[in-house]
């Protein structure tokens, strides 16, 4: 069976790079059944994730291009999606504070050595129940008191993948006394910080998305990290490792479904079902589909990557490639089943895993709706 990879693989830093994330997806698919069953995030997972040196790729020397996050998020999602996506957040963050320098020199520099040399893992917590996601713009009703030189945090967030595992939150809130939206570095052991287990979803179960509730939380000023629109921000190419990992569930769909149509032979048949005229069709339809979606990927990470003065430019089709290619791998996932047939619903079968968590890029930022309204105002300037 060709491999999908063979194409985006183009030196030997990527071949190395991208042994590191073949160990891990292999992990990640050993765990995924459990991680899958129980709701949770995998700790065996984020021990080979740790001994990778996986945490800390985009903040050392040789950095981390967009290309190489993507081809490496994409394998991982191979092995499972949902490992993918929950350590994609981080590196992304890590990426973001690295490039656009968000936060004073001195609480950037802590946490960058930290992951250096403890490989610590963060996300961002925004996403609450009332506002929904951060995308469209709602006020955090989590808030932030000022007390002397002290904040009081209480709020709730949702949607907080590795909630479990993580060493520290970079927890948004309104910031009373500055009448800001602001976020907060808060250590995991932090009074006041607990993880409630509320992450019980159809799709991505092994990102152990949970609540994380913070009551009356006390922190110092300085854990006022970054005030939203202080310092201005690039577009954010790291999110393309959203429509990566989707891209990764649907080739591993993909390969699978071939694999299958080669071994399975109905006494129906003289041959495997991969002679019959209708399998072949639907093959060939996954082939082009993914054809597309890697290119269509790539291209613009490639670009991303060297031409860092049209980044402006570029941002506008970020959101044009999480809507192809994740719609593109649920199109694809939907034919790989079509080709497993009625066995692909059964619990015991990887295509019923992938049907759930390939449809959960449907509904990651950005969404389809917001996409395409963006693109119309665009094209009509």
């Amino acid at each position: 069976m060709k491999s999908m990879f063979d194409t985006w693989i183009k030196n030997d830093r990527h071949q190395k790079l991208f042994e590191k994330a073949e160990r891990i997806a292999e992990e990640a698919k050993r765990q995924a059944p459990v991680a899958d069953d129980q709701a949770n995030f995998s700790p065996e997972v984020l021990d080979v994730i740790k001994q990778e040196g996986y945490p800390s790729l985009p903040i050392e020397k040789e950095g981390l291009s967009l290309y190489e996050f993507l081809l490496l998020q994409e394998k991982i999602a191979e092995g499972d999606g949902s490992v993918a996506l929950s350590i994609g957040w981080h590196v992304g963050v890590m990426m973001e504070l690295e490039t656009d320098q968000l936060w004073e020199p001195e609480a950037y520099g802590q946490l960058a050595k930290e992951v250096r040399e403890e490989q610590k893992v963060v996300n961002r917590a925004a996403t609450e129940p009332a506002t929904g996601s951060p995308t469209r713009g709602g006020i955090p009703e989590t808030k932030a008191v000022r007390n002397g030189e002290q904040y009081i945090v209480t709020g709730r967030k949702s949607f907080t993948s590795m909630a479990d595992h993580l060493d520290y939150y970079i927890v948004s809130a309104y910031v009373e006394d500055l009448d800001q939206v602001g976020w907060f570095l808060i250590d995991r052991h932090q009074p006041g910080i607990r993880v409630e287990h509320t992450w019980d979803t159809l799709g991505m179960r092994g990102t152990g998305s949970h609540d994380l509730v913070l009551e009356d939380v006390e922190l110092n000023v300085e854990d006022l990290v970054e005030v939203k629109g202080a310092k201005k921000g690039s577009p954010k190419g790291w999110l393309l490792h959203i429509p990566a990992c989707y891209l990764g569930i649907a080739v591993a769909a993909r390969n699978d479904a071939i694999e299958f149509a080669q071994n399975f032979q109905p006494n129906s048949l003289d041959t495997t079902i991969s002679e019959v005229p209708h399998i072949q069709d639907k093959i060939g339809q996954m082939e082009w589909k993914l054809m597309q979606a890697h290119s269509y990927l790539y291209s613009v990470a490639k670009r991303w990557d060297e031409e860092p003065e049209n980044r402006e430019e570029i941002g506008a089709e970020l959101g044009a490639v999480k809507l192809a290619v994740t719609n593109a791998a649920n199109e694809v996932v939907d034919l790989a089943m079509r080709i497993a047939g009625g066995r692909g619903l059964s619990r015991k079968s990887s295509f019923e895993k992938y049907y759930r968590d390939v449809r959960a890029g449907l509904h990651n930022p950005p969404m389809d709706d917001a996409v395409v309204t963006m693109l119309a105002k665009r094209a009509m300037e």
